[in-house]
């Protein structure tokens, strides 16, 4: 549930300048991944500020880009009407013969399963497949270079462009083949999750449901609800941290100096996610999709 006290700001001028040092670091096709609203920031408003850099985007769904409207790659299984892809110029994601049927006469991407398991093709069923569609490139969900090799062994001979190398894999040249499909790449760094104290009390004995023990507290509008858990903060750009969450309120640390209308940092001014994602015990990914979520989103160029 997203929070009107909880602020979350998307700095659009960062993201575009990662998608340019990206693409001209690599020198190949950039194929933006904006699926789960690129993840979080806002899918329609981050396909505006890098459509000059991109060369086309990466969705999940027909769903996903029904909404941005612009041409491009839908990783998940196949949804949908085969002619609102066409409309939508959308290459679907193959790797069974039935989804080639479905597609006939229409380009589409290979999904190759290079050790994800999860939906692609086994490398001895390519040729078959391949057979039965229009194929446009062959892909695969990579976060070793085994993997790309595999990619590579399976399909390098083919005459269509591969691509392999999302995040985890950018910092590899050989990973990058024909294009690259950053996403988290793209947008850490580019966002900031603010509210305030809304008060600030001394304290007497046990606090809050759990008992703890603090002689002072600061209290923020934001809980659980808002997907908040207890970790680390920064109050007046002191690290602080979230002793207690409830439902939609919740206990902060707080100095001496801290009062009431305070700004309280959730996300950003060197709490990444990355220490987020480290305490947490997540992925940064979710990181940026679940503090995305916490409030009411807007937009600045960079942060100045």
């Amino acid at each position: 549930m997203r929070s009107p006290l909880v602020d979350v700001v998307v700095a659009l001028d960062q993201v575009r300048a990662a998608a340019e040092s990206i693409k001209a670091r690599t020198g190949v096709r950039l194929l933006p991944v904006i699926k789960a609203d690129a993840y979080g920031l806002g899918a329609s408003a981050v396909a505006d500020a890098i459509a000059a850099v991109a060369d086309e985007f990466v969705y999940f769904s027909v769903h996903e880009a029904r909404e941005v409207r612009r041409a491009g790659l839908a990783l998940g299984p196949p949804d949908g009407d085969p002619a609102e892809y066409r409309e939508l110029r959308l290459r679907p994601a193959v790797a069974s013969l039935s989804e080639a049927a479905r597609f006939r006469g229409h380009q589409v991407a290979i999904k190759v399963d290079t050790g994800m398991q999860r939906f692609g093709c086994r490398a001895e069923q390519i040729d078959e497949l391949a057979a039965a569609c229009e194929v446009a490139d062959y892909f695969c969900h990579a976060v070793t270079l085994t993997a790309v090799e595999k990619l590579q062994a399976a399909c390098g001979h083919r005459g269509r462009p591969l691509h392999a190398a999302a995040t985890a894999l950018l910092h590899e040249p050989a990973a990058w083949l024909d294009a690259v499909r950053p996403g988290l790449a793209l947008y850490r760094g580019a966002v900031r999750v603010t509210t305030r104290l809304r008060a600030v009390r001394e304290t007497v004995g046990p606090i809050g449901y759990t008992g703890f023990d603090a002689g002072r507290v600061g209290i923020i509008l934001a809980g659980y609800s808002n997907l908040l858990a207890p970790g680390p903060v920064l109050v007046n750009g002191r690290p602080q941290r979230l002793l207690e969450v409830g439902m939609n309120t919740s206990f902060v640390s707080v100095a001496a100096s801290d009062r009431e209308g305070d700004e309280v940092v959730l996300l950003g001014d060197g709490l990444d996610v990355a220490a987020l994602a480290t305490h947490h015990n997540i992925r940064p990914h979710e990181v940026l999709c679940r503090y995305c979520a916490m409030g009411m989103r807007r937009y600045v160029g960079s942060w100045g």
